[in-house]
């Protein structure tokens, strides 16, 4: 996929989006630049699962939604796959699998039809195993790992496709502080070593704003905020569309939402 100086990685005009009669996505506009970090914010229902779906293809969005220039409905299944990779918040995994498997499972678009992974593949997997704290559990069953280390190796798995797009949905509701901040700390490395472009929905805002280049605040299916993370996460927005009482400080990466009880 050949783009021009410019092209956005993501770029998404008009989308709506109705299930099961009910309107999720009312007319959403978004682009995001090559390279960047936007996070998408919203209190439940707000349709934020939804749009990532949609940028990754897990949804039809007929002529609204475009990755480096390309309508992505004009992608086949297989080049999408390199070009984007979803970190969904409970993916289904067969039973019985393995984490090696699971995360070779990344290397698919890369292996011929009928063919099996190659040296190079496999490399690829381990290293991104060391890298997210996993060494060791590539014999382990998915089944028998926490939380946590499930979600890493979610994590793993995308990350081992190889694509230029990551979504990321909820990608540390499962970890402890530590392994969060070890998590994001490595997308945000990747990012600046490989010019990955990163979109994330999350709940903790604190963290949010800390990695974050620029915000996207959804509400009822629609944009009601976008822009650096001190221009949407203010007390007012806040108050208005989570209806949270919190208390926004500067922190040294971004601003610091502190929740606070009501009078």
């Amino acid at each position: 996929m050949t783009t021009g100086p410019g092209t956005p990685a993501v770029e998404v005009r008009d989308l709506r989006v109705e299930l099961g009669g009910a309107q999720i996505l009312a007319g959403v506009d978004l682009t995001v630049a090559v390279g960047e970090w936007v996070t998408v914010i919203g209190p439940n229902g707000a349709g934020k699962s939804t749009l990532l779906r949609a940028v990754g293809g897990l949804l039809s969005a007929p002529g609204a939604v475009s990755l480096f220039g390309t309508p992505i409905q004009s992608l086949r299944r297989r080049d999408r796959a390199r070009v984007v990779a979803t970190v969904a918040q409970s993916p289904v995994v067969p039973a019985g699998m393995s984490v090696l498997d699971y995360v070779l499972l990344g290397r698919t678009p890369y292996i011929p039809t009928l063919g099996r992974e190659s040296a190079a593949d496999l490399a690829a997997v381990h290293e991104v195993l060391d890298r997210l704290d996993l060494p060791g559990f590539g014999r382990r069953e998915l089944a028998t790992l926490s939380g946590g280390e499930r979600q890493r190796v979610f994590l793993a798995r995308a990350l081992a496709q190889g694509a230029t797009l990551l979504l990321l949905d909820e990608p540390t509701s499962a970890l402890d502080i530590g392994h969060q901040q070890e998590v994001l700390e490595l997308v945000d490395q990747l990012r600046r070593e490989h010019e990955l472009t990163v979109v994330a929905t999350m709940h903790d805002l604190s963290v949010a704003g800390e990695y974050a280049d620029r915000m996207v605040l959804l509400a009822g299916g629609r944009v009601a905020a976008v822009g650096s993370p001190q221009e949407v996460l203010t007390e007012d927005l806040l108050a208005r569309h989570y209806r949270a009482h919190v208390r926004v400080v500067p922190g040294t990466h971004g601003p610091l939402v502190v929740p606070v009880r009501p009078h």
